[in-house]
């Protein structure tokens, strides 16, 4: 995320991801994001994946449209920030 922060530019944002069994909160602020495991208790943005989803979805063999569409991917929250991620959520 770090690597390009022009993908970052001008956000301040907490994101809450559930992925499988865990869980993650990715901070934004300043254009600089930070991960820690574990929940937060006001994120701006939940995302809630299988851990197998998430992982094609990061690695470009998954569409976050199309998973949200066929109920892969559940948002709760901004969902304008929800529509960010793939800006910069690749590996």
């Amino acid at each position: 995320m770090n690597s390009d922060p022009s993908n970052l530019a001008g956000m301040n944002a907490v994101y809450q991801f559930q992925v499988g069994e865990g869980s993650y909160c990715v901070s934004i602020k300043e254009g600089k994001a930070s991960v820690a495991s574990g929940a937060t208790p006001d994120p701006n943005c939940t995302v809630t994946m299988a851990e197998s989803d998430f992982l094609e979805m990061v690695s470009g063999k998954l569409n976050s449209q199309m998973a949200f569409m066929t109920g892969k991917l559940k948002v709760a929250g901004d969902m304008g920030l929800a529509l960010k991620l793939g800006s910069f959520l690749k590996v």
